[in-house]
């Protein structure tokens, strides 16, 4: 078996959902549920990767490691990147990014994307995809899209509706085009060198900062997946349907 870290990275400044981590689901605050996750993969190590001293205070009262952050980092991986050298891993290791707001993320799926790396030695980040449902998620710009080689390497992400389809054959630009989800391994030699990487006019036009590391010519390779995790937690919405998918498991 692959072995591989989890860092979570936990902000409090949440703009739609201030405080989330800390927010009950189930009876639970969200950051301990998506700590149970992390250490259901199997992974040898898991740390909470904060700003905030509420949610270390509260991690270190269920059991979790956790490491303090700065406060001016612009995205998880800038934090994620601080934490590897704070905690001093070798450059050979693996780091799975779990975000702090995916308390229904099947552990499962952690290891996979770790194993995905682990046998793509010449990738410095692993992610994973899934068949698109319909034409509307498709278009849906708040659905990430991904093309890969044959070899499973990312070409490109985008909020568009990539392939173009071109011809007007639908069921082929849906056979091509696969559904981005938001799960990333990375070596930690590259996380420390990632904070340098020149900015990427991909990544600003798509917000999407994975486009940095392809547009510096590093090489991502992508694992296909049938399964959906549940959504993440950005609005009292999505907690409301958290809380009823924890119900229905139970």
């Amino acid at each position: 078996m692959t072995a591989f870290t989890v860092i979570i990275p936990a902000r409090h400044a949440s703009t739609r959902l201030p405080g989330k981590p800390l927010l009950p689901l189930g009876g639970r605050p969200i950051i301990e549920h998506v700590w149970n996750a992390a250490v259901s993969s199997g992974a040898d190590r898991v740390i909470i990767a904060t700003d905030h001293t509420g949610i270390r205070d509260c991690a270190t009262a269920f059991g979790a490691e956790v490491c303090m952050t700065g406060t001016a980092h612009r995205s998880g991986t800038e934090r994620i990147a601080e934490v590897v050298h704070t905690a001093g891993l070798d450059d050979e290791s693996i780091i799975v990014n779990l975000q702090g707001d995916e308390p229904l993320m099947p552990g499962y799926l952690l290891a996979l994307v770790a194993e995905t790396l682990a046998g793509a030695p010449e990738s410095v980040m692993a992610t994973l995809a899934t068949p698109l449902i319909d034409a509307d998620e498709l278009h849906d710009p708040h659905a990430v899209k991904l093309v890969t080689g044959h070899d499973g390497r990312a070409l490109y992400f985008s909020r568009a509706p990539i392939p173009w389809d071109r011809e007007g054959h639908p069921a082929w630009q849906m056979s091509v085009a696969r559904r981005h989800l938001g799960l990333y391994a990375y070596r930690a030699g590259f996380l420390k060198r990632y904070p340098m990487l020149p900015k990427s006019p991909l990544e600003e036009l798509e917000q999407l900062e994975q486009l940095r590391v392809l547009q510096t010519g590093e090489r991502i390779q992508v694992a296909e997946v049938v399964d959906r995790p549940g959504h993440g937690i950005d609005t009292e919405r999505d907690l409301a349907a958290a809380e009823a998918a924890l119900i229905h498991r139970s």
